[in-house]
């Protein structure tokens, strides 16, 4: 393998890794920004509060999309160990 094959190899798992992550980072913004909003209107300053609804919510995104990571990883899988099947 070449140089940029292995450049596009290592690019194509970075696209992977950020298309796989950005739901669990997504859900886990929008929870932390609801809390927070909820705790500057009551003025409830419990630094806990965060903790339990974040996990609940990032655990249920997490269930949902795991197909879809799954499908994404694999497919990743099989273009790697194309790449490295062509190459050798």
């Amino acid at each position: 393998m070449t140089g940029p094959e292995v450049l596009d190899i290592a690019n194509d798992g970075i696209f992977t890794l950020l298309k796989i992550s950005a739901p669990l980072m997504v859900v886990a913004l929008g929870v932390g920004l609801l809390i927070a909003l909820f705790q500057a209107l009551t003025q409830i300053q419990e630094m806990t509060i965060v903790f339990v609804p974040k996990i609940l919510a990032i655990f249920l995104t997490l269930i949902l999309t795991l197909p879809f990571m799954a499908s994404s990883m694999a497919g990743l899988m099989d273009r790697v160990v194309s790449h490295v099947i062509a190459g050798g």
